[in-house]
Formats: C-alpha cells, sequence, structure tokens
C-alpha cells in the first residue's frame, strides 16, 4: 500500500484555496496534518453557515466553518473517515487493473556505479521445457557462475536466476565492447545449439528486476516481446546473436522527504527532515530496460589479444535486417556488446507499465463485461423462476388443513413424497467429506490470492511471490477443511464422531498425495530433458516436510474443531427401509454432465487469457476483473447446483449428494476440453510428446482443483436448500 498512501499524500498536499467571501477561516484536511488557516477580516452575516465545497483539482475537500470549538479529537475523528472513504474509492476503481506494487523500494544509483545483468533460463513457446542460460557455450563472468536468491515460487515456475558476464556503469555509454571467445563448437556443442535455434529459444536477461524488452516492427504496428532470440535459420544456415545493444532507460532520483506540518489551533509547527547520508548526492534510478540484438561476424585477427570487457578496435554496427555471424562446427563464436544510457520522464511505479500492455486490451474489457452481463442475466432469470416456483409449493402446502395435507401426501408426487429419504447416508459418505473439505480449502485459497493479488501484495513485479502465495494459504486453510469435512461426517451420521481423525488424514493427503504424483510422473520427464524446470529433490524434500509439518497438523486442529462443534440437526426422520425411485425418462447423470455449461459460460474468455499467460510467456495482470468472475462463477455453480436439486427431488430421485456436487462440478470437464482445443489449435507448434505429456499433465492437475471448488460450492449450497425446504414444511 505505500504506493498508494504517496499518491494520496501528494494530492492532498498541493491544494487550491478559492473563495469570495474573506471573513472565513478554512479547515484543510491534509493526509499528514490539520492547518488551520484563518482570516483576520470582520465576520459578516453569513458567519454562522456551515458549507462544504468539493474542489475538482485532486479529489480534495474544503470545510469552510466558524465553528472556534471544534476540537482537535473531533477533527482527527472527521479526518479519519474522510481518509478512509477516499481511499475505499481508490481501491474500487484500481480494483478492475489490479494495480501492483512497485516489488522493492528503487535503488539509488550515483554515476559510475556497477550495474550487473542477470540470467533466467532459456524458454520457448515451443516445447515449453525451460533450459539453464549456461547449457549452451556461451560466455561466463570471471568470478564464476552464482545462483541468485530464489524464493519457492520461482523455483516451482523453473527460474534460475545466475549472474552472467554484463556488467554496466551508471549512466555512461560504452560501445563495441568485447566479452569473450568461445572454445571452438564440438559437434555436440554444435547440435544443441543449432536444436535451440530451431525450437526458438528466448534468452531472458534482467537488470535491477526488470526483464529485458524488445521491440519489432509488424505491420506498421510496434510488437513487444520479453528476451531476445538465441538466433535465426536462413536457407539452412544457422546464425547466432553474438552482438546486444543494451538501452537502459533512467529516471533522476527523487527524495521522497517532505517537511511534516503539524497544526493545533492558530499554532502550526514545522517538523525538519532528517539528513540521510549520500542523500545531496544526485543519483538515478533504472525504469527500463531494452534489448536489441544483432548478428555480427567479427575480424579474427581484430579479437587477438583482447581482454573481457575490452574495447574491439572496429566499429560494430548493429543492424536488425542483416545476419552475418555463421556458425559452423569447430569454429568460435566471438560475443560484444555496447550500452547506452537515456534519461525518461518514466517515473519508478509506472517502469513496470510497458510489460502490462496487452495485445488486445479493448477485447479483453469488452468480452469480459459482455460475459459478465449475459450470464448474471441468465442467472437471474433462473433464481427468479426457481424462487417463485419453491414459494408457490410452500405457500399451496401450508395453507391446506391436516386433512388435506394427508389426502394430498397421497395423491401428489414429487418434493413432498421423499421426505423421508432425502437425507439419507450418501454412497461413500467419507470420500465426499473429504471432496468438500477439500474443495473448500482450494477455493478459499483462490479467493484469497486473487484479492491480495488484485490489491497489488503478488504483482509481477515480485517473481514467484504468487506461486508461493497459493502455497502458503493453501496450508493455512487446511483449518478450514478439516473443520468442514469432520462437521458434515458428523451431520450425515447424525452426531455419531467416530472416525473423525480418518476424515482428516484423508482430508490432508487426498489432492495434496494426487497433486504429488502428478508433479512426480512430470518431474521425471523434466530430469529427463535436463531442464531447469525439473524440481530439485531438496525441493521435493522441503515441499514434503511442508504438507506434514504444517497442512496435515492444522487439518487435525480444524477437525477437531468440527468434532467439538454441534452437527446439523435434520428437519425431518428418515425411514429404515428406502423408497423406490420410481423409472426415469432420462438419464440424471446426462442432465448433471450438461449442466456446467452454464459456469462455464463465465470462464471461457478469461481463460483464454490465462492460458496464454501460463504457455504463450505473457503477464497476466487483471486480476481485478478475475477476481469478479471467480464471484460469478460460485454464484452461478450455485444456482445451476439448486435447479437441478430441485429438478431431481420433483421426479422423487433422493440420491442428490453426489448429483449436486457434479452437477456444477462438471464445468472442470469443459475446461480440460477447453485445454485440448488450446493444444490443438492455440499451440500447434508445441513438439515432442514431452511437451504435450507436460501441458495435459499440468492441465488435468488444473482440472481437479477446479472440480473440487466447483463441486464443493454446489454441494453446499444444495444442502442448504434441501435443508430450508424441508425444514420450512411442516409434515407429520
Amino acid at each position: 500500500m505505500t504506493f498508494l498512501f504517496t499518491q494520496f499524500n501528494r494530492h492532498f498536499t498541493h491544494f487550491f484555496l478559492q473563495d469570495h467571501r474573506r471573513n472565513t477561516d478554512f479547515v484543510v484536511y491534509n493526509s499528514s496534518s490539520i492547518v488551520n488557516i484563518s482570516h483576520t477580516k470582520p465576520c459578516s452575516k453569513q458567519t454562522n453557515k456551515q458549507t462544504t465545497h468539493y474542489s475538482s483539482f485532486n479529489s480534495i475537500i474544503i470545510h469552510k466553518t466558524h465553528h472556534k470549538g471544534f476540537s482537535d479529537l473531533a477533527k482527527m475523528k472527521v479526518f479519519e473517515k474522510f481518509k478512509i472513504w477516499v481511499l475505499l474509492i481508490c481501491l474500487i476503481s484500481q480494483l478492475g487493473y489490479g494495480y501492483y506494487l512497485p516489488g522493492s523500494y528503487p535503488h539509488k544509483y550515483v554515476v559510475g556505479d556497477t550495474l550487473s545483468v542477470k540470467v533466467n533460463s532459456l524458454t520457448s513457446i515451443e516445447t515449453e521445457i525451460p533450459y539453464s542460460y549456461y547449457s549452451l557455450p556461451l560466455c561466463k563472468p570471471q568470478e564464476g557462475v552464482k545462483d541468485s536468491a530464489e524464493n519457492l515460487g520461482e523455483l516451482l515456475m523453473g527460474d534460475r536466476i545466475e549472474n552472467s558476464p554484463y556488467k554496466f556503469k551508471m549512466h555512461t555509454n560504452e560501445t563495441e565492447i568485447f566479452l569473450c571467445q568461445t572454445k571452438p563448437l564440438s559437434s555436440d556443442e554444435f547440435k544443441l545449439l543449432t536444436s535451440r535455434i530451431d525450437e526458438m529459444y528466448q534468452v531472458n536477461v534482467i537488470l535491477d528486476n526488470l526483464p529485458a524488452i524488445r521491440y519489432t516492427k509488424k505491420d506498421n504496428f510496434l510488437v513487444r516481446w520479453t528476451g531476445y532470440p538465441l538466433g535465426v535459420k536462413i536457407q539452412d544456415t544457422y546464425y547466432v546473436f553474438n552482438h546486444l545493444k543494451f538501452t537502459v532507460l533512467v529516471h533522476k532520483y527523487e527524495e521522497t522527504n517532505v517537511a511534516s506540518v503539524m497544526g493545533a489551533g492558530d499554532a502550526a509547527e514545522t517538523i525538519p527532515t532528517v539528513d540521510k547520508p549520500g542523500a545531496d548526492i544526485p543519483g538515478y534510478i533504472v525504469v527500463g530496460f531494452e534489448v536489441t540484438p544483432c548478428s555480427f561476424q567479427h575480424n579474427a585477427e581484430s579479437l587477438k589479444d583482447l581482454k573481457m570487457y575490452g574495447k574491439y578496435p572496429s566499429k560494430i554496427s548493429c543492424e536488425t535486417s542483416t545476419v552475418t555471424m555463421g556458425i559452423k562446427e569447430n569454429q568460435p563464436v566471438a560475443f560484444t556488446y555496447e550500452v547506452e544510457f537515456v534519461e525518461s520522464d518514466i517515473k519508478w511505479p509506472s517502469r513496470w507499465d510497458a510489460y502490462l500492455k496487452m495485445e488486445g486490451a479493448k477485447v479483453h474489457w469488452f468480452s469480459i463485461l459482455n460475459s459478465l452481463m449475459v450470464i448474471t442475466f441468465l442467472a437471474g432469470i433462473v433464481l427468479v423462476i426457481f424462487l417463485r416456483t419453491v414459494r408457490r409449493d410452500l405457500t399451496h402446502y401450508e395453507e391446506l388443513d391436516k386433512e388435506a395435507q394427508a389426502q394430498m401426501n397421497e395423491e401428489l408426487s414429487g418434493w413432498k413424497l421423499v421426505v423421508s429419504d432425502v437425507f439419507r447416508v450418501p454412497d461413500h459418505p467419507a470420500l465426499l467429506c473429504v471432496m468438500v473439505g477439500d474443495g473448500v480449502q482450494i477455493l478459499g485459497m483462490a479467493v484469497v490470492t486473487i484479492l491480495f493479488a488484485a490489491l497489488g501484495f503478488m504483482s509481477p513485479a515480485s517473481r514467484g511471490t504468487l506461486l508461493t502465495g497459493m502455497l502458503f494459504f493453501y496450508m493455512i486453510l487446511g483449518v478450514a477443511a478439516g473443520y468442514v469435512a469432520v462437521r458434515m461426517w458428523r451431520t450425515i451420521f447424525i452426531g455419531d464422531h467416530k472416525g473423525w481423525v480418518s476424515v482428516c488424514w484423508k482430508v490432508a493427503c487426498f489432492f495434496p498425495g494426487i497433486a504429488f504424483l502428478i508433479l512426480f510422473v512430470l518431474n521425471f520427464l523434466l530430469w529427463g530433458s535436463h531442464s531447469t524446470g525439473a524440481i530439485p529433490f531438496s525441493l521435493f524434500v522441503i515441499l514434503i516436510l511442508l504438507w506434514f509439518c504444517i497442512s496435515v497438523p492444522l487439518t487435525l486442529v480444524g477437525g477437531y474443531f468440527g468434532a467439538k462443534a454441534p452437527h446439523i440437526e435434520y428437519p425431518v426422520r428418515t425411514n429404515q427401509i428406502p423408497r423406490e425411485i420410481p423409472p426415469q425418462k432420462y438419464p440424471s447423470w446426462l442432465l448433471v454432465l450438461g449442466a456446467g455449461t452454464l459456469p462455464f459460460g463465465t470462464l471461457f474468455i478469461e481463460l483464454f487469457f490465462i492460458m496464454s499467460s501460463i504457455w504463450m510467456g505473457r503477464v497476466y495482470y487483471v486480476f481485478g476483473f478475475l477476481f469478479i468472475v471467480l464471484i460469478l462463477l460460485v454464484v452461478v455453480c450455485a444456482e445451476v447446483s439448486l435447479v437441478l436439486t430441485y429438478m431431481h427431488l420433483c421426479v422423487e430421485d433422493y440420491k442428490w449428494w453426489w448429483k449436486s456436487f457434479f452437477a456444477s462440478g462438471s464445468v472442470a470437464l469443459y475446461i480440460f476440453l477447453y485445454s485440448i482445443n488450446y493444444l490443438v489449435f492455440d499451440l500447434k507448434s508445441l513438439s515432442g510428446p514431452v511437451s504435450a505429456t507436460l501441458y495435459l499433465g499440468y492441465s488435468l492437475f488444473m482440472v481437479l482443483a477446479i472440480m473440487l471448488a466447483t463441486g464443493t460450492v454446489g454441494f453446499l449450497s444444495s444442502f442448504w436448500f434441501v435443508h430450508y425446504l424441508f425444514s420450512s414444511v411442516k409434515l407429520d
């Protein structure tokens, strides 16, 4: 929230006071103080009036008052309420865009300071398998290759950030800098390098936490890319980009210290700021990082006796339209670079804007809003019809006397006849409780994570924080999973708490166990490919320790509270002999599977952008809209499950437990079919069975989580509805 408060303070520090009456005192509410500005002119007849003017400049509110008895405490209370409302308005206005917080405090560099460039894993949309930068015959730093500190999310995403030989000096332009010349390429190195070029691998370099961005022209449009290609193949000849032109955008460092003014009554005191060491030295902050790759044939004679960071004697012209450095076996490759510093008007909070500008943004907003309106309209119609039908049945049934009710029970069919069977123990009750508990845990994790991301606490500037946050919230919400599962278990068996420990263990191991199985199989494929996407064995051990040392105990704690909590009492009794279900005109499971189309309608447009972010390397940042779509999905899943449960009860089918779960959970089937469609038509270039297996494996993992979350919403809403419906009818 630092950036938001900074902007808020800045807006409220500068203000204009305009008044046509000279006999008025102004009380200006500032973010850091309350300043009382008094006029010495005599009062007129309008001194007792109190008016409020709303300034159009930066939403400043100026209260004009002559109430001298206005105490400091009252002033502070009004100011705090006012400040909260302004902040809420700011949050609501920014929620749709999912504004971000700068990943770290801006780093001030003095002219001449050393800037170190880091390298990340090589990535490709052709294979989706990342590799280490130094797995290829490229230049290495003099001090040796060192790994940067990475969080858990970065390691799980396959990021391997390491130091590089590229070094700059702040605000010092340099050209023709010689980096190194590799040894003559062996046959294996040549084959590896050419295969990576064929697979369109990109080199990802980072400066001051900013990935290098590359601009190319296509049909008179500028296209943005992160990273640069390793090389290119033209007419059976492979060319490598061995000269890089870096452009570093810098902005003058602005000291944020502002003198605070505290006022009480007519007196004001200025508090001097504390001078920081080196604050008076002019410095710069990095606000942009661009790269232009070139292929240049160096002169072999000029490279002799050149050491790293020496100056290449001839001028290097970086022409992006021509390539000259072809690679061959048993021939070395020389690497050079140049750097240019450009002062920019871009400020620190806006330096990620270039990365967050997604192509087709207008289509994105329009499609999401259109989907939201259509689905909301359809869900509203279903809900209105449904409520009118149930309310009519209840009203008609309760208006009859006891004899008429008894006669009605004998003559009428429908949900009223399954009153003695509607709460009969379902098939596989333990599995149902386990899946509902895991669904609560996954849904809670999704809601909390997306909300935090929409508020800017998990921005793209902080790599891996989104995945790390998901793991953290998932473990913490094990308490909710254990509580819901055990309480549902006790409700199904009418208060019997035997076996609740077993249910807790199953909840703690069901979904994580399947996830570990899928990840372990996929990890074998990545290990065999020597990819950085493979989870190290040490990280596997850490994940297992987090699972059994944090998640499992928290689930048991939640189950303990669920066992102590009173179970939900059924409003009706259940007969010992089950009622025979009449034959149905159509298969009920067919209706259950078809019910997932409506929830899928709320997702499929947003799903395209999410899939593009995961598999196409695009930055996804509109978490505000994703949060809205998630809330709408929950509402639609609940409504669809309610309608299908009511329809099954009306045809005297009292086995609604599992059907209500899969009525909304069947949306996962359509998401999996959509992922296959995305693989065939959007990831056509995905090459190799390993890449396709990885894609389908991760898609299966995602679909399983969605099925548990949406199925839980449908089941809990149907359980509430059935309990409410039969508790509203007076039956003997």
